[in-house]
């Protein structure tokens, strides 16, 4: 199931969490001896490889408050802890975890941090 979205940007979505917002790769629809695949055969494959767009703040650690300090100030501010991926990595992940969401007739998948297998990272790409 495909939850399709009628929004006209995509920079006004914000990702939330340890979620990271995935461009899917386009699928290989020949196996390499040139019979051509079904399609359900590529969307039950289990490894997919993508390229990142956005990316959450990270895990959220909860403020720690000093109660023997009563004159500092008080901040309910949640600190997070990163996540690896930057935006134009390639991702390898599982297809399993992620939910698929349409936006101007393209595919894209929101997967959480710990479905990613393997990132790699090209700087020189966008050079």
């Amino acid at each position: 199931m495909t939850l399709q979205i009628e929004e006209k940007d995509l920079n006004k979505f914000i990702v939330v969490g340890d979620r990271v917002l995935i461009k899917p790769k386009n699928q290989q629809d020949r196996t390499k001896s040139g019979l051509y695949l079904p399609p359900g055969v590529q969307a039950k494959e289990q490894i997919h490889s993508g390229y990142v767009l956005k990316v959450g703040p990270g895990y959220p650690i909860p403020a720690i408050q000093d109660m023997d300090e009563p004159w500092k100030e008080r901040k309910d501010e949640v600190f997070y802890v990163p996540l690896q991926p930057k935006e134009g990595d390639l991702a390898v992940y599982l297809q399993k975890s992620g939910y698929e969401i349409e936006f101007n007739n393209e595919r894209y998948v929101i997967i959480p941090h710990a479905a990613i297998l393997m990132l790699i990272r090209d700087d020189e790409l966008f050079k």
